[in-house]
């Protein structure tokens, strides 16, 4: 299962010659948390890149009452290609956690960029490319694993985002020994999948074995080793 983006994000993938000329194509924009960046369904065409700060990607169910988020977005990445490059309506809704900077550029503007650097049309591919796979995964884990699976696996791999993430190791002097999952319970239901009771219920668990401890929007993860032993299912 993996929530992240790929470990070499498109702005990051770019030579400098190639970003500062992206970047000129379009205009800066700071999003407020809750903010969205793209809507599902909407038929706009433009792209965002990810200056600064984190984003959800989520997506109605079949039976829409609830969200399921398939990703989390930071800087570099490049988001809401798909509709930029088939003209199709938007497949899911982008959000920012927290305050996030963007660059805005639009869909014609974009296009003809790839159609002029062969290299980055390669690294928008790759990209796609990227995330169908992890969705693939996603949709195995989905089938596959019980609820305490996916939660343990999708926790392990929150808590190695880096220093500069919003689910990152705690900082000295925060009161915490381990890596710290700031997301609450309905969020994580979002993240694996699951009901709020189903996700309440694992953590549970996981505390009583002294896996994990909880708090108000908070998972500190107490023993990584076992953590991610229960991910991929075994048994002590």
């Amino acid at each position: 299962m993996g929530l992240l983006g790929d470990e070499l994000a498109f702005g990051r993938a770019l030579t400098t010659p190639e970003y500062e000329s992206v970047m000129a194509l379009g205009h800066r924009k700071e999003y407020p948390a809750d903010a969205p960046l793209l809507t599902e369904g909407d038929r706009t065409g433009h792209v965002v890149i990810v200056l600064r700060g984190w984003a959800t990607v989520s997506r109605t169910t079949d039976r829409g009452a609830t969200r399921l988020i398939l990703g989390l977005r930071g800087p570099g990445e490049l988001l809401g290609e798909m509709a930029a490059l088939d003209n199709h309506p938007r497949s899911a809704t982008v959000k920012a956690l927290g305050t996030v900077e963007a660059t805005v550029i639009g869909g014609d503007a974009f296009r003809r960029f790839l159609a002029t650097h062969p290299r980055v049309s390669g690294l928008v591919i790759r990209q796609l490319t990227f995330r169908l796979r992890s969705a693939d995964q996603e949709r195995s884990a989905l089938a596959s694993l019980t609820v305490l699976q996916r939660l343990a696996s999708r926790l392990t791999e929150l808590s190695r985002v880096a220093p500069s993430g919003p689910y990152a190791p705690s900082a000295p002097g925060s009161g915490h020994t381990g890596a710290v999952v700031h997301l609450a319970q309905d969020e994580l239901a979002a993240t694996v999948g699951a009901t709020r009771e189903a996700v309440a219920k694992a953590l549970r668990l996981l505390r009583t074995q002294n896996i994990v401890r909880t708090g108000t929007r908070m998972v500190e993860i107490l023993d990584p080793p076992l953590l991610a032993l229960l991910a991929e299912g075994h048994r002590e």
